[in-house]
């Protein structure tokens, strides 16, 4: 985990090494207190579709608790009866 003081920002050369790659998140303090979070856009990206993935799959296992799924192969046959597939 790499953690900077405010006044560190300057050196933007240094934040960008210190964000590359899969390094994560630079945490940027003022006063000694978390203020800001500085990361690389493909840690922002990778981090952005996990945080989907997991909502989606969430979402999922809500509904089949909450019964709010169909069978499949009931929905299957009942399309082919309608479109003739």
């Amino acid at each position: 985990m790499n953690i900077v003081p405010m006044r560190d920002l300057k050196d933007t050369v240094r934040i960008e090494q210190l964000c590359a790659g899969d390094n994560g998140p630079v945490f940027v303090t003022k006063n000694g207190y978390g203020r800001l979070v500085v990361m690389d856009i493909e840690y922002f990206e990778k981090t952005m579709k996990k945080i989907y993935e997991a909502s989606a799959v969430n979402k999922g296992i809500d509904d089949m608790q909450n019964g709010k799924t169909v069978d499949g192969n009931k929905i299957i046959e009942e399309m082919s009866k309608k479109y003739g597939f």
